[in-house]
This record gives C-alpha cells, sequence and structure tokens, in this order.
C-alpha cells in the first residue's frame, strides 16, 4: 500500500478543488489534489467563467493564458417570455476588468489550473484516485484512502477538503448533514450545428410549451431543455419525434436541425438539486463548493461560487495550515465567511425556481402567453436596470480576491 503525507488533501479536481489547490501550493502548502476521473474531458458540465472568476484569473497572472484558449465571449443574456423580448442581464455595465461571461470547456479552464500550479513543488495531483473511506485515529480524522489503478493509497493530511461534488464521499464519510431545499425541474442537456449567421448571445425561451435554452459554444448550440423534475422516463417514452416537435416549437431558429439528435445517448440528464449543509466542516474536515451547497443552473453561478469559496479557504486557511495552528475556529471561519452569499444566492434561485420555473413547467399560465414577473416587465421597459442581475449573476454577493502570498516568487 503506498502511502504519502501532506498539509492538506483535496479530494476532487473540479474548479473548487484545482483553485484551493493552486492557491495553497502558491502559498508554500504541501498539498494534494486527488481526482477519480483518468482526465477532466466531461462534456455538459458547468462551463460558464463569470466576471469574478475572471478578475480572479487577472489576480493570479492567467487572465491573458486564459482568454488565449478557445472561448466566447457572452455580454448579455437576453430570454423571450411567450411574445415579450429582453435582455435579462446586460454585463458590459458592470466596473470589471471583463465585463462579461467566457463560456469555454471546463477541461480546458482545469488544464490551465492544473499546469499552472504544477509549477510549484508543493503542488501534487493523482488523477484516477478516487476516495474510499478516512483514517481514523483515537476518534480523529487524520487522512483518508483511494482507490488507484496502481492499488490503495493512503494519504495522512492535516486537513481534507471535500471538493468532490454534490454526491461528496468526504461529506458522507464526515456525516455532516444538510437541508435539501428541493426543485421543480431536471433538465436534458444537447448540442445542434449553430451557421454563421446565428444571433451569438444566449437566449432562454419560457414559453407556455416549456422552457428552451440556447448557449453559444461557436460552432454549435449548447441547449437545454427544462423538464418537469422526474419526468425524463416519460420524455424517453414519448419519443425522440415528440422531443424534436418540442424543440422546434420552443426553438424556431433551429426548428430545421432537432433531428440531428437521432439517439438517447447525444442527450445528457442533469438531475437538479438544491440543498446546503447545515455545517460544512468538523475537525481536520472542511466541505467547499457543490459539496457544501449544490446550486440550481439557474444563473450558471454554481462553479463560479465554488471558485469564490475555493478562495476564500486559501485566504483564511494557507496561514494556520503553514504554521501547523489549524483549528476548528478556522474551519468555522471559513462557512462564516461563504454561509451568507451562498444563502442569499439560494434563495434568489429558489425564488425563480417557484416563481417563473415551475408555473411555466406545471402548465399554471394555461393557453395563454407566459406572463413574466414584475421585474422582467420592468427590465423590458427599462434596458439600462440590465445591470443588476448582470452583478448578482456575475459578480455575486460577497467577491472573493486572493490575498495569499505567492512564496515561490517572493523567494526569487
Amino acid at each position: 500500500m503506498a502511502a504519502i503525507s501532506v498539509q492538506c488533501c483535496i479530494a476532487g479536481g473540479g474548479p473548487a478543488g484545482m483553485m484551493l489547490g493552486l492557491l495553497l501550493a502558491r502559498a508554500g502548502i504541501e498539498v494534494l489534489v486527488l481526482e477519480k476521473h483518468a482526465d477532466f474531458l466531461r462534456d455538459f458540465r458547468g462551463d460558464t467563467i463569470h466576471p469574478s472568476t475572471l478578475e480572479v484569473m487577472h489576480e493570479l497572472g492567467l487572465l491573458e493564458a486564459l482568454l488565449k484558449l478557445p472561448h466566447q465571449k457572452t455580454p448579455r443574456i437576453n430570454a423571450r417570455f411567450g411574445n415579450l423580448a429582453l435582455t435579462v442581464a446586460d454585463f458590459t455595465h458592470l466596473k470589471t476588468r471583463c465585463p462579461f461571461v467566457v463560456l469555454m470547456p471546463q477541461w480546458d479552464f482545469l488544464n490551465l489550473l492544473a499546469g499552472r500550479a504544477g509549477r510549484y513543488p508543493t503542488f501534487k495531483l493523482r488523477m484516477n484516485a478516487e476516495v474510499t473511506e478516512f483514517i481514523r485515529e483515537d476518534g480523529h480524522i487524520v487522512g483518508l484512502q483511494a482507490a488507484t489503478p496502481e492499488g490503495p493509497l493512503t494519504v495522512r493530511a492535516m486537513l481534507i477538503i471535500g471538493a468532490d461534488g454534490r454526491h461528496s464521499v468526504v461529506r458522507a464519510q464526515a456525516g455532516l448533514k444538510g437541508v435539501d431545499f428541493g426543485a421543480p425541474m431536471d433538465v436534458l442537456w444537447f448540442r445542434l450545428s449553430r451557421r454563421q449567421d446565428d444571433p451569438a448571445d444566449p437566449v432562454a425561451r419560457f414559453d407556455t410549451r416549456g422552457i428552451f435554452i440556447m448557449l453559444n459554444r461557436g460552432a454549435y448550440w449548447q441547449c437545454g431543455f427544462v423538464i418537469p423534475k422526474g419526468s425524463h422516463a416519460q420524455v424517453k417514452a414519448r419519443g425522440l419525434p415528440s422531443l424534436h416537435e418540442s424543440i422546434a416549437q420552443l426553438a424556431p431558429l433551429i426548428s430545421d436541425r432537432a433531428g440531428e439528435l437521432r439517439d438517447w445517448e447525444s442527450i445528457k440528464l442533469l438531475t437538479v438539486q438544491v440543498d446546503r449543509l447545515r455545517q460544512w466542516y468538523r475537525r481536520g474536515v472542511l466541505c467547499i463548493g457543490d459539496a457544501a451547497h449544490a446550486m440550481s443552473p439557474v444563473g450558471g453561478v454554481g462553479i463560479n461560487l465554488a471558485i469564490q469559496d475555493a478562495i476564500a479557504a486559501a485566504n483564511l486557511l494557507a496561514a494556520p495550515l503553514r504554521e501547523n495552528r489549524l483549528t476548528d475556529k478556522d474551519l468555522h471561519g471559513v462557512q462564516q465567511r461563504r454561509a451568507w452569499p451562498t444563502k442569499m444566492t439560494q434563495l434568489l434561485q429558489l425564488f425563480l425556481q417557484k416563481r417563473v420555473i415551475g408555473r411555466v413547467l406545471h402548465g399554471k399560465g394555461g393557453k395563454s402567453p407566459v406572463s413574466p414577473p414584475f421585474f422582467f416587465r420592468l427590465l423590458a421597459r427599462f434596458p439600462f436596470l440590465g445591470w443588476i442581475p448582470a452583478r448578482l449573476i456575475g459578480i455575486g454577493f460577497r467577491p472573493e480576491h486572493v490575498h495569499t502570498p505567492d512564496v515561490w516568487n517572493d523567494r526569487r
């Protein structure tokens, strides 16, 4: 059995785990990131990088490298409620270095973070390493075991970070309990081709026939067909022709391309859940990102909120880890810092799920056109108000900034 000792072991090589690993290694902390997959190539993950994260990339000196990767800039998010077209969020009004959202394959973003982190001698990344259980001594968690192709791996660490998503093994092993707030929908994700003369901005269509989302990915549209929670089996039972017809009705622009979906293998189900841990930590363990609070896809803010968690955790924990004086109070400080923006974001998502998405999906609008909520009607009448949702989506309630040092650069 292979064994290793580090100051911090991070379970999960997603945006939160990789960002935290980079920041801690940069600050001189011995850190090991365990990613259960062999690579980062998973399709239809959250691919939006918001202005708050772009600002952090600038602070790390990585913005130029990021924007050299293939991407699409999104300065606005548009929507249509029945016959009413409006701009929901206009990021061009934000006073930030990058007043737009970047759409980029998540694997490119993660590879960039991993590449930069790998320059620091205190950073290690193990792919194909899945956490299985904790190591406990005298009732305390002192490490974990992971399964790898080469056999079991034992990791001893002062701190274990659960950044392993909404089905977190770390959260389960630590016995941390949460509150499930429910969601009225799931989402079917798929690709349809995009033409040169198609519009560039994302569009969300709310209609009595359903909800349809289109994200510009350059050569194709990444599409989301929102369905009532738990109705995937019924949708499949109705067959692909029925799905093609629904797409054509909801998105006339691409009605002639619905037939590109020839089998269900090309259609991925996103099971939506919204939950939050009551306590994010116990001695020697801290959960962040989706492991601490699964977010709705509304606004695409989940990844960026997770990255904000990682930055706050690095800012608050780097010194205690380096000086070997980490306590529960330090871990509580991370939750205290991030609980309020998490709660406020989820409250906003739950409001939109109940007042907009749920009403559309359950047919409360009848046969008449969908009536948008009052604030959306205001947006249509006074477009300059688009900076408000742009601020909430693009920056969030408590944006974090990098305060940890680059000790290796300082030494040079």
